[in-house]
């Protein structure tokens, strides 16, 4: 299902077209919301729901980037939002994976900046801050490592990220290949945002769970395991 048709199906659904509204915003002047921004919003926090409960290697990402000598800390990508694992590159190519503790272990552990060498652990240190003067905070997020690299590391972070919404990328991944869960997901927050009736906003979230459950299948079970390994599913025949 691409974008244009998830969004005629909402409001074929829903029966209604979400006319735009106008307000005045917290400077007094008027804004309007149209219904395709309306629509966006209700996809797009399906899409953050869904992206929540089951972890789809679509919603896994790579990148490669290097510490600085004397630096321990390191920025993030971006679009960065949790840690699967983070590898150190050494000179021959070998792969060493970092741990993940808490600043206050590495702090206690390498109290100087001075202790270098590859880097063994790391932290999540919070909010990257400017040179400027006064700092500024920052959207992004840094790491801490320990020991203070003594060389200029490659590093491979595989994280969590949010893909492209289906409402700019006009298809995904999502869309693609679970419909269902992205459509029901959608119109539970359509109906939530219209005060819909009751029965039908709790026979959205029915479908919505349904295709949950089979999205969890997938994405939480059989992309994580394989016949050789775990066997084959079977089911008991009397």
């Amino acid at each position: 299902m691409n974008y244009a048709t998830l969004f005629e199906t909402i409001k074929g659904y829903v029966e209604n077209d979400f006319p735009g509204t106008q307000f005045s915003d917290t400077s007094g002047n008027n804004a309007s919301f149209t219904s395709k921004e309306q629509i966006d919003t209700f996809i797009q926090q399906a899409e953050q729901r869904i992206y929540n409960s089951v972890q789809f290697p679509a919603i896994r990402k790579n990148v490669t980037g290097a510490t600085t000598t004397s630096n321990k800390y390191l920025s993030s990508p971006s679009d960065f939002l949790a840690v699967y694992s983070m590898a150190v590159i050494d000179g021959s190519g070998n792969y060493e994976y970092l741990l993940n503790k808490d600043v206050n272990f590495i702090r206690a552990a390498y109290p100087s900046p001075s202790s270098t060498g590859i880097p063994k652990y790391y932290a999540l240190f919070g909010p990257t801050t400017t040179n400027t003067v006064p700092p500024v905070v920052t959207n992004e997020y840094s790491f801490i490592l320990g020991p203070t690299p003594d060389a200029a590391y490659s590093i491979e972070l595989h994280y969590y990220y949010y893909p492209e919404s289906i409402v700019t990328a006009s298809t995904t991944w999502l869309g693609d290949n679970f419909d269902s869960a992205l459509l029901y997901g959608s119109l539970v927050e359509a109906y939530t945002y219209m005060k819909g009736e009751p029965d039908v906003l709790a026979n959205y979230n029915k479908r919505y769970e349904e295709a949950m459950i089979l999205a969890k299948r997938l994405g939480d079970g059989m992309e994580r395991r394989d016949a050789y390994r775990s066997g084959q599913v079977r089911m008991s025949v009397n």
